[in-house]
């Protein structure tokens, strides 16, 4: 027959206002649609039905869906910074002057070199590159991988900066019903009249789902529901609001479309919102299913509830001569629409036996031919449909007869939209009378916060034919997956269930017989629901032919696991205002402004910037580090401790959770005293160390290194929440409510006695490992007697909006003392010089306390602590582990770090044995020579030994084995 495209009804079209003309270009064409449009009606009224190529096979493709569930009409929308690939043409709204093109073909859409795919099918099936490139053969892979790669995605990724803003927002409630249909906002309706605080979200831009399209009294029964809740001011409504992922604790993430694709309105284009609710209502409704028949993929062949909304709702004509293929009642409404708006029916192709509904009855009275127990055996066509052969359902497929048509509206049956019951645990359970998966009222998402935190309600529940009060007529659904039901190899070889990634029945049964019995499994190897629309079109009639094949019940096989998100996010729309100097914001310590002015040389450490030393003049960063050193070894200097850690730990039982938390004894710990402590994780791993100070009977204080806060915080919290729960214990992060200062150096305490204040420094007063607490220069302060550079050394904690006065203070009072700030660099080296192990250098997530020497901060007194229990196995205990040494060089240069000592023989890849690995390497310019840090197989038992360390420029570097620490072994500088 000739074919005839698609064009914009005389009238009709719900949505749309025809008076309102907007330009919009496609493939760099001119075309018009009207508001109210979206890009798939408009290009189907200008005529254009092939909108897509399928991935594997680039075979043509039309628009097969209305709504999110789209696989087919996707497009690169927008130009320069606002290009965006793989654009739901169905759920997009037409803006004017939008510039959209077509994506996975070249040259164009209607010449697609690479449908030449399409002949060479045969030869690949499902599976076949697993098959033909698990040992492929260096010529093979070099001819072939740089095809593949290039074919892989769809669209093109944008490579300019997006220009448009975004943000997010938190919304409470006691009730959010997901869904604006007449079930959703029903529910809304009593929840609201009982005094609750209510939030409904509804994905599209129109309230009352599928309920005006598809009834007569639809939209005045919607109309009554909104003026009703548009009264409340409990109640607040959102359209452009798609749920994408329900959470425990009844924790939802919903996208709100605020100005998408419409830079002009100066407003941000998405909202991420961010919604606690007491209560969730899944009232999603539920996604009709295609039907797998021969070439059931020619552009003009969609879903029956779509080609009813693209004629009702947006005035436009998918074909002139339509037939409807369906096993259900409900797609006779399609049949019903079409010839009102005065299109051709000239068949309902339906499966059943029989069909003797209310909707079939009125087909008939209007004249359109109704074609019981037959199925479609070939779609005529290839880039538009032509016509239909007919066969017996029940039978294999003999051809009886056929008709001309230019579109085929098809109706497998429906399937509850359960994706978000799905995603916080709720079960489904398999409902044989409608064919379809719906939740299991008994295994609810207990996930989500309790049983009754969740409800799926409507059509989203497995009612179908909830709509208020309206008297609907049954409809009646006999389970049709292949059709003809016992169709040869010929046809379902050309039968489509995903129809993006070319994913045919006979895929699915190749997979079967393969040995995929699990429909994970088979997902993965034919990339079955793997589409862009995650399978919302394909996975039922899949996972349905994948158990015939497998000669078991439907929930035998079960379903593919669903995910969040529901449908796809943008980067932009989950970062928001995270990006650019705000992706990770800088954080400061209060004494930053007075490190820039005096020519710091910035470190960055995590989200922090540490000085790592203050060049003068014509120095280097080598040179003033040795500079910083020796001012401190002798007389004194500042560091900015701020950065590191500071967590309270309080409460009855916060005491025997610190002896969890870390190696050695802490409740033995006496008020106004320190103690260094170990951290481990489970695995017995060395994760952080740091001085605890315990506060008060029931306080202690723990700080931790600068990238180890949060971290350490919440593995706080995660032990507390989730295995000691019932503990009386509350923590609490506190490294930017004070600023920290470490004043080190043999005139330290004169310095701070210089400052008036109310504590006793002296040695006998204030020994090491104390703190105290009063007052100084006038500033509230405590105190602590610590060292990390081996010299006598105070470090002062003040709140935060005091650390530069102090700061400016202490130099002030110490300018005749030659008082000198240092950086991270000098704080390394002075630490090394006395054998301070540092973590993140001497450790890398495999060293345990033993490595380190540090035996000495585990306690033998208590029974447990995290990670005592995997010290104790076979391979923690291997005496051949490398352990800690010192490593002095003997040709008088800095040995690399990371560099590895080589030992005797060869290993399984043929490279040489180590036998240890430099872990810190420095210039000591207290000692002027090179000193070294490492962990060596033996270490403590071979001192004096000398190893050998190649390096890449196949020189060979030599240090002998020493004691880890270098300088004032006896500790008398740090006793002052």
């Amino acid at each position: 027959m000739t074919y005839t495209p698609p064009f914009r009804l005389a009238r009709g079209g719900r949505l749309i206002d025809r008076a309102f003309q907007l330009p919009f270009r496609f493939d760099g064409r001119h075309l018009r649609g009207v508001q109210g449009d979206t890009l798939a009606s408009a290009l189907l009224a200008n005529g254009q039905m092939l909108m897509g190529r399928s991935f594997k096979y680039h075979r043509p493709r039309g628009p097969i869906a209305s709504g999110a569930e789209e696989p087919n009409a996707l497009f690169g929308l927008g130009q320069g910074g606002r290009f965006e690939p793989n654009q739901r043409a169905t759920t997009t709204a037409l803006i004017p002057g939008m510039v959209l093109g077509s994506q996975n073909c070249w040259p164009s859409l209607d010449a697609d070199i690479g449908a030449v795919n399409n002949l060479l099918s045969p030869m690949l099936p499902a599976g076949f590159y697993y098959k033909t490139f698990i040992h492929p053969r260096p010529f093979w892979k070099h001819l072939f991988e740089p095809i593949i790669r290039r074919s892989a995605g769809l669209g093109r990724a944008p490579k300019e900066r997006d220009p448009d803003s975004y943000e997010q927002a938190y919304g409470f409630a006691d009730l959010v019903v997901v869904g604006g249909g007449i079930s959703g906002l029903t529910v809304a309706r009593d929840a609201a009249g009982n005094g609750q605080r209510v939030i409904v979200l509804e994905q599209g831009p129109e309230w009352g789902g599928r309920t005006p399209a598809d009834h007569t009294k639809g939209t005045e029964a919607i109309d009554a529901l909104l003026a009703d809740l548009r009264g409340r001011d409990n109640v607040t409504l959102r359209r452009n609001c798609m749920a994408t992922g329900l959470y425990d604790h009844g924790y939802l993430l919903a996208r709100e479309a605020l100005a998408d694709h419409d830079p002009n309105q100066g407003i941000p284009r998405q909202r991420l919102w961010r919604i606690r609710a007491g209560h969730v209502i899944t009232a999603t409704g539920a996604l009709e299913r295609p039907l797998s028949f021969a070439c059931n993929d020619v552009p003009g062949i969609m879903l029956a509830s779509a080609m009813r909304d693209f004629i009702s709702e947006y005035g436009v004509a998918p074909g002139q001569r339509i037939v409807v293929v369906t096993n259900n009642d409900d797609a006779y409404r399609t049949a019903l629409t079409a010839s009102d708006a005065g299109l051709d029916v000239v068949a309902v192709i339906d499966a059943r036996p029989d069909a003797s509904g209310e909707l079939p009855q009125a087909a008939r009275a209007r004249n359109i031919p109704v074609l019981t127990g037959t199925a479609i055996a070939k779609v005529k066509g290839s880039r538009h449909v032509e016509g239909v052969a007919l066969c017996d359902h029940a039978g294999d497929g003999t051809i009886t007869g056929s008709v001309e048509c230019d579109a085929v509206a098809m109706s497998g049956g429906w399937s509850p939209v359960v994706h978000l019951w799905s995603h916080c645990g709720g079960k489904l359970i398999w409902d044989e009378a409608d064919a379809m998966f719906r939740p299991d009222p008994d295994r609810p998402p207990l996930g989500a916060g309790g049983q009754g935190m969740v409800t799926a309600a409507g059509a989203a529940n497995g009612d179908l034919l909830c709509a208020g009060d309206m008297d609907l007529p049954e409809a009646e659904t006999m389970p049709v997956w292949v059709m003809p039901q016992n169709a040869p190899y010929k046809l379902r070889s050309k039968m489509w269930l995903d129809f993006q990634n070319d994913v045919k029945v006979s895929d699915v049964e190749l997979a079967a017989r393969e040995g995929y019995a699990s429909v994970e499994h088979t997902k993965r190897y034919t990339t079955l629901g793997m589409a862009t629309d995650q399978g919302k079109v394909s996975n039922i009639n899949g996972l349905a032919v994948l158990s015939k094949a497998l000669n078991q019940p439907i929930p035998a096989t079960g379903t593919t696991t669903f995910r969040p998100p529901y449908t796809p996010l943008t980067l932009a729309t989950i970062a928001a205002d995270a990006r650019g100097e705000a992706f990770q914001p800088l954080r400061k310590t209060p004494m930053h402004d007075w490190h820039q002015r005096h020519d710091v040389s910035w470190e960055p450490v995590g989200q922090w910037r540490r000085p790592y030393c203050y060049p003068r003049g014509a120095e280097d960063r080598h040179a003033a580090v040795n500079r910083e050193i020796m001012a401190v070894r002798e007389s004194v200097g500042t560091l900015d401790a701020s950065t590191l850690g500071k967590i309270i730990v309080k409460g009855p039982d916060a005491g025997r959770f610190m002896d969890m938390l870390y190696t050695n004894m802490m409740s033995n710990l006496k008020p106004g005293r320190c103690r260094y402590g170990l951290m481990c994780s489970e695995n017995g791993f060395l994760m952080d160390d740091g001085v605890v100070a315990r506060l008060s009977d029931d306080t202690w204080l723990c700080h931790t290194t600068t990238g180890g806060a949060e971290r350490i915080h919440g593995h706080m919290e995660d032990w507390l929440q989730c295995e000691w729960w019932d503990w009386q214990v509350y923590t609490a992060n506190l490294t930017e409510q004070y600023a920290q200062i470490a004043i080190a150096g043999p005139k330290a305490r004169t310095l701070l006695e210089r400052l008036s204040g109310n504590i006793d420094l002296s040695a006998e007063a204030f020994p090491f490992m104390s703190w105290k607490e009063g007052e100084i220069a006038d500033i509230p302060a405590r105190i602590f007697r610590i060292s990390f550079s081996g010299e006598l050394s105070y470090e002062i904690a003040v709140p935060a909006s005091r650390g530069l006065d102090l700061w400016q203070k202490l130099h002030e009072a110490g300018h005749d003392l030659n008082i000198t700030p240092y950086g991270t660099e000098a704080m390394h080296v002075m630490r090394a010089e006395k054998g301070f192990i540092m973590i993140g250098d001497e450790t890398d997530g495999t060293i345990i306390p033993q490595d380190l020497g540090l035996q000495w901060a585990i306690s033998k007194k208590k029974a447990d602590y995290i990670g005592k229990r995997a010290q104790s196995r076979s391979h923690m205990r291997d005496g051949s582990r490398w352990q800690l040494v010192g490593l002095e060089s003997l040709d008088d240069r800095v040995l690399p770090d990371g560099a590895y000592a080589v030992d005797e023989g060869k290993n399984d890849n043929g490279q040489r044995k180590t036998q240890g690995r430099v872990t810190s390497s420095y210039y000591s310019p207290t000692l002027n020579k090179p000193i070294a840090m490492g962990l060596v197989r033996h270490g403590p038992e071979r001192m004096g030994q000398v190893l050998e360390f190649p390096l890449p420029s196949n020189e060979v570097m030599k240090a002998r084995i020493c004691e880890p620490v270098f300088f004032d072994k006896e500790g008398s500088r740090l006793n002052g």
